[in-house]
Parts: structure tokens; C-alpha cells; sequence
């Protein structure tokens, strides 16, 4: 059992990383049992497929209005204590909904509070809880970090969780939500468990507190071509990902003819590339370089596009998404490792919350625009949009992204002075 643990989180990264993956990997069972629950949950109440789509809506809907406050937030308090108190927040939210549906009284607009004050909890949960990885490894050991908390996701969130959710559901509509809150509960106590981590000290003759955060932090972007030039990949790549995506299960069911059991089998091809990529991390982070890896993401990116556009078979759509997961895991893991690594201790929430601020904002334009297009043109059409846009893209940055990670890194090592210490 010590060397699995030690092999799952290296011994090098430290005690309180451990505590940290331990808390995200139960915070992310709670949440993917939410990922079926919530959309059975309202399905039950209603058959309007605006309120249906509604509920979808509440998981991006947070993130646009409170983002960059969230972002603001988290770079002016303890990090550690407001991901506490979020979760706190978010498991209080869920168990008002277990009374509901326990007395009998809920309805499909409770359910739609429910969910869009839980995904509020959520934003400055994540905003903060992004930050803390920086704080507590090395900047050398970020990679394998954020490659380890991302395999949670995975296990967790997209292949364990949903049909757990489903299976909790099917027995009586509160069980799992109340397994949700047992989660929830228990990752604030793992976190509680890492050092105290304190308010991130700022660069040396630089105020205390500017009276504008958010614009100080936008500011900061807009000086920084690398990190800037990375948020506005993410945002494109995220509205030509997002346009075919919007219309996937349509596309399957009456474009590949795979039923709603071929279509739910995407979605558990995509997470197992994802595992696959998971093991084979540490190998490419030692042998290609991030400049290399990112392009070669990228590039498959647009080929996948291209694939979707001319396939007519499921058993080809089930490896295209293999593939996908593979490439997005490596992707997100890179992506997110190099920004923190270019962005000072002091801004890294503001900073995180604009990425993913312009990673739902290209969610929600890239739907709208697949529906739209394939409305009018047919349900091969956004696929052929998402090709276009996401190689011209890439051919725009392509030099660009050798800048981004030769930019010179802005964190130091997380046993200096101002970090939370961790234990060998």
C-alpha cells in the first residue's frame, strides 16, 4: 500500500499535496454523481426541454457572472480556508435540496436554485482550489501535480461518479445527493489537514491592495503576451470544440445510428484515452518538450474535427474519442502547468478565473453556434466548422507557442520564504 500511494502522489511533492489530491478526488465523486443525478432529478419534474437545458445551463451560467470576482477573491484571503468554506457552502446548498425532495416539496425551480447556487459555491471553490498547487510543489513538479489531480477528474468525476449517480437515483430521487453531501463534507475536512496557506505576499514595492483587483489582474494579462496568448488558444479552441459537442448526442444517435447507449459509450471513450494518458505523462514530460506536446495536441485537435466530419461509424467515433481523451488530458495537464508556472503567486486566481471565465464563455458561444449551424447546414456541418476554425487557429499560433513556455517562470519553489512548507 505505501508504494501504491507513493506512486499515485510521489513522495517528493509532500504531505499536504497529498491531502490536497485526497480532498479533489472526494470532491470529485460528490460532483459526478451530480452529473446524473441532477439532469434525472429534473427530468422527473418536468418534460420541458427549455427547463431541461436550463439545468445544463446553471454549470456555466456562475462562472460568467462571478468568475472574476471569484479570481479576485482568492488572491486577496487564505486559499485553503475559502475552498472550506465553498465546499461548506456547497454541501449546506445540497442538503436544503435533500429536505426538499424528503418532505415532498421540491419542485423543477427549486432544483434550478439549487443548482445555480451550488455552481456559485463551485466557482470560488475551483478559483481558489487552483491555486493552491502552486503554493504547496515545486514549480518543477507541477506537471506531475496537476497530471494527478486531473486523473481524479477522470476516475472520479467522468467515469465513476455518473453512473453511481444513476444507480442512487434509481433506488429513491435524495440518495444521491445525500451521498453527494458525505463527499462534499469530507473533502473540507482533508483540506483542513494542509498547513495553514497564507495570503500570497506580492512583489517587492508593489501596494498592499490595488483598489481595482480585477482590472489590476486584467491589466496584467493584457502586459504579458505569453500568458495572454495562452488564454486566447483556450478561448478559440474552446468555441470550435464546443460547436459540434453541443450537438453530439443528435449526431450520434441519428448521424452514426449508435443509440443512446453508443452515445453515452463516447463519453466513457474519451475518459479511458484520458487514463491511458494518465500513465504515459510522466514519460513525455521527460522526453518531449511542452512546446512539441502542444502542438502535437493541437494538432489533433483539428484532425479530429476532420475525422467526426467524414465518419459514418460508431466503432471509428469510439476511437476518435479515445484518442481525444488522451490528447485533452496531456493538453489540459500542460496547459495549466505553464500558466501557473508564468503567473505570480499574487495573481493566480484572478489570472485561472479569466481562463476559465473564456473557457465557458467559448462553451456557451460554440454551442450556440453548432446549434445554429447545424439547424441550417445539417449535423456534419459543425464539425466541419470546428476543422476550419480550430486549423486556422493553430497555424496563427503555431510560433507563438515556443514564447509561451521559454517565458521565464514568476514562482519560486515552495519552501522559500511566503509558501506553505511541506514535509519531505
Amino acid at each position: 500500500m505505501p508504494r501504491l500511494v507513493d506512486l499515485i502522489a510521489p513522495r517528493r511533492l509532500g504531505t499536504d499535496f497529498r491531502w490536497l489530491l485526497a480532498s479533489s478526488w472526494t470532491s470529485n465523486i460528490g460532483d459526478g454523481i451530480a452529473l446524473s443525478a441532477a439532469p434525472l432529478l429534473i427530468a422527473s419534474l418536468t418534460s420541458s426541454p427549455l427547463l431541461v437545458a436550463a439545468g445544463a445551463m446553471m454549470q456555466f451560467l456562475p462562472w460568467l457572472l462571478f468568475g472574476l470576482l471569484a479570481g479576485s477573491v482568492a488572491d486577496h484571503h487564505d486559499r485553503r480556508r475559502l475552498v472550506m468554506v465553498a465546499n461548506a457552502s456547497r454541501a449546506v446548498v445540497v442538503a436544503a435540496l435533500v429536505v426538499f425532495l424528503l418532505t415532498g416539496h421540491a419542485s423543477v425551480w427549486i432544483v434550478l436554485a439549487t443548482s445555480f447556487l451550488y455552481g456559485t459555491a463551485e466557482v470560488f471553490a475551483d478559483s481558489a482550489g487552483s491555486t493552491l498547487l502552486p503554493m504547496l510543489v515545486k514549480p518543477a513538479d507541477l506537471g506531475v501535480g496537476n497530471a494527478r489531480l486531473q486523473a481524479g477528474f477522470l476516475v472520479a468525476n467522468q467515469l465513476a461518479g455518473p453512473p453511481l449517480g444513476a444507480f442512487l437515483f434509481a433506488a429513491a430521487s435524495f440518495w444521491p445527493f445525500l451521498v453527494q453531501i458525505v463527499c462534499v463534507s469530507l473533502a473540507v475536512v482533508l483540506i483542513a489537514r494542509i498547513a495553514r496557506t497564507p495570503v500570497p505576499a506580492r512583489e517587492e514595492g508593489m501596494p498592499e491592495r490595488s483598489a481595482h483587483p480585477i482590472r489590476e489582474g486584467l491589466h496584467w494579462l493584457r502586459a504579458h503576451p505569453p500568458v495572454r496568448t495562452l488564454v486566447v488558444i483556450i478561448l478559440v479552441f474552446n468555441v470550435t470544440w464546443a460547436a459540434p459537442w453541443g450537438i453530439l448526442v443528435l449526431y450520434a444517435t441519428e448521424h452514426l445510428h449508435m443509440g443512446p447507449v453508443g452515445f453515452g459509450a463516447l463519453t466513457t471513450a474519451a475518459a479511458l484515452g484520458g487514463l491511458a494518458a494518465t500513465g504515459a505523462f510522466g514519460w513525455l514530460e521527460r522526453h518531449v518538450s511542452f512546446a512539441t506536446l502542444m502542438r502535437i495536441c493541437l494538432s489533433l485537435e483539428v484532425v479530429m474535427h476532420l475525422a467526426f466530419a467524414l465518419t459514418t461509424s460508431g466503432v471509428i467515433a469510439l476511437a476518435i474519442m479515445f484518442v481525444f481523451g488522451a490528447y485533452a488530458f496531456v493538453w489540459g495537464t500542460i496547459s495549466t502547468t505553464v500558466r501557473q508556472r508564468l503567473v505570480p503567486m499574487h495573481l493566480q486566481g484572478r489570472i485561472a478565473s479569466v481562463n476559465m471565465v473564456g473557457v465557458f464563455g467559448g462553451l456557451v458561444i460554440g454551442q450556440f453556434l453548432g446549434g445554429l449551424i447545424a439547424q441550417t447546414w445539417g449535423l456534419t456541418a459543425p464539425w466541419w466548422f470546428a476543422f476550419a476554425g480550430a486549423a486556422v487557429t493553430l497555424i496563427a499560433v503555431w510560433r507563438s507557442i515556443s514564447a509561451i513556455v521559454a517565458a521565464p517562470t514568476a514562482i519560486v519553489d515552495a519552501d522559500e520564504p511566503g509558501q506553505s512548507a511541506n514535509e519531505p
